[in-house]
């Protein structure tokens, strides 16, 4: 089964490095995706840009698929699931989750004048977020990080077939304890009640900051390689 892999913000194809022999070993044939607008850089994509690139990818493979969004790669992993119910046999989210109808991914982020927003500085994170990423391994992430379009961050998730709900999850959790996404979502918590509408997901912890693919690589990548159907 194809395994397409969408990277979080500032990252290309290559975030994926660590996981993909482990998905190749387990019999599945991984696509690590650079997602449009970084390479070339180009201020006028936005999410959904991404979305249907992504659906074209779908409707490229020969039989169903898995996506693997990390990040910001979970809000079009989302939109892929709610355009293609049938044609996604799960997704696996990686410290990330399904967005929301109407819904942006971070509004919060500055651009620059040409309209896209570059990797800020570690001290703009919370402890959370940064947890296990040393000055070395914080370094080499800046060393690679891509500006994004402002525009994937800030336009919102339109979504329209129920059936997406159909479709299983994996929650792989590294900022967030299981425990405390439980808790969110047994409380009604709007930041997952998209989540929370899923028939069948399940909560997979590993826990460390919120780039696992760069603190703990080998752990992520057994831990999506034992989600995959």
């Amino acid at each position: 089964m194809d395994v397409l892999l969408l990277p979080g913000f500032w990252l290309d194809s290559s975030a994926w490095d660590a996981v993909v022999p482990a998905i190749r070993a387990a019999g599945h044939t991984p696509k690590a995706l650079t997602l449009p607008g970084l390479v070339p850089a180009d201020p006028e994509v936005g999410l959904r840009d991404q979305i249907d690139f992504v659906i074209g990818e779908v409707d490229a493979a020969a039989g169903p698929v898995v996506l693997v969004g990390h990040s910001g790669g979970g809000a079009v992993a989302h939109g892929v699931v709610d355009a293609r119910p049938d044609r996604v046999a799960k997704v696996i989210y990686v410290d990330s989750g399904p967005l929301g109808d109407g819904n942006v991914i971070n509004d919060g982020f500055d651009a620059d004048e040409n309209g896209m927003v570059p990797l800020p500085d570690k001290m703009v994170f919370d402890d959370e977020s940064v947890a296990d990423m040393d000055d070395a391994i914080w370094g080499a992430f800046a060393a690679r990080a891509l500006p994004i379009p402002e525009k994937v961050a800030t336009e919102k998730q339109v979504l329209s077939d129920p059936r997406r709900y159909d479709v299983p999850v994996t929650v792989i959790t590294s900022e967030m304890s299981e425990a405390t996404l439980r808790e969110l979502i047994a409380g009604g918590h709007p930041y997952v009640a998209e989540l929370a509408a899923v028939k069948d997901y399940e909560i997979v912890e590993l826990p460390t900051g919120h780039w696992p693919m760069f603190t703990k690589p080998a752990e992520l990548a057994e831990k999506i390689a034992a989600a995959l159907p």
